[in-house]
């Protein structure tokens, strides 16, 4: 009798446990860990976005990985991560690689534009630069534009603008978008290429010490010039205005699709705009009364 009380007890207890580990694997967008891969062009708002979610849904853990964009998205393909953030456009092969791979249709989830911008040491006489003399200068042997790496967001993004492949544009390399501005007072006659990202917090300590030691060049196309400021990114005018999306492998809506939501909220497009970027699913409304 007390064997058979015995074998019942177990019983229930695997089927218990069993009843668990279902519900603990199943999707939940408000608990568990997430692994976001990012360009360090744009990490500061996609960290800014990560504490939002985090603060919001407590029970959940994402980090941030820094990785180029371009093998980012390899990662994302061989399904060692779920979530991706891109800024230029995939060609049709990599679409098509996507949606076989994936096994999902390719809906990118834009929340931000964003720029890539040409940067020169504070004191340099240079007061803005023309698309000519960014064309000619990176085909130039002088090597005189500056970019953070290869297969960087950076690089990818100004040589799909000028329809060049990335390794037909000629250029220096400085590790880090922070590193090509602390370094580019060595450097006078060179022009840093970083994202805005970088130092677009507007009351963020670092981003202001970065900003005090480098102007942004307007750049001038068919005699006007265009900036990288709010009303240049939110109308796109700015030649190498930039939006940026996530891309996911998840099909279904857990933790990864659930932080895409949050992103393209009111709540993460606020972040967004905090972090000095232009959102991309809201606008500012201004109403006249009379």
């Amino acid at each position: 009798m007390k064997n058979s009380l015995k074998i019942a007890l177990l019983s229930m207890m695997s089927i218990i446990a069993v009843g668990c580990k279902k519900e603990d694997k199943s999707p939940s967008y408000h608990k568990g860990d997430l692994t976001i891969l990012t360009d360090e062009s744009f990490k500061s708002v996609t960290e800014a976005l990560a504490d939002g979610y985090m603060i919001n849904y407590p029970e959940t853990r994402i980090k941030i990985v820094t990785q180029k964009e371009d093998l980012a998205f390899l990662d994302l393909l061989k399904d060692k991560a779920r979530i991706t953030v891109m800024s230029r456009d995939l060609t049709p092969e990599e679409k098509k690689a996507y949606e076989e791979q994936v096994d999902l249709k390719f809906l990118p989830a834009r929340f931000a534009a964003d720029a890539v911008v040409f940067v020169v040491p504070k004191d340099s006489p240079k007061q803005s630069i023309s698309m000519d003399e960014i064309k000619s200068g990176l085909a130039s042997d002088a090597k005189n534009f500056i970019f953070d790496g290869t297969n960087s967001s950076n690089l990818n993004f100004v040589a799909q603008k000028l329809n060049k492949l990335p390794k037909d544009l000629k250029f220096s390399i400085i590790p880090g978008n922070q590193n090509i501005i602390e370094e580019l007072g060595k450097y006078p006659d060179k022009i840093g290429v970083i994202g805005l990202n970088t130092f677009s917090r507007p009351y963020d300590k670092v981003s202001e010490k970065l900003r005090d030691m480098v102007k942004i060049l307007p750049i001038e196309d068919k005699g006007k010039l265009y900036t990288p400021d709010s009303a240049g990114l939110r109308e796109m005018k700015y030649p190498f205005t930039r939006v940026l999306y996530f891309l996911t492998n998840e099909g279904n809506f857990n933790i990864a699709n659930g932080f895409i939501r949050y992103s393209c909220t009111q709540l993460g497009q606020m972040i967004v705009e905090k972090e000095g970027l232009q959102p991309y699913n809201i606008y500012k409304r201004e109403v006249q009364m009379r």
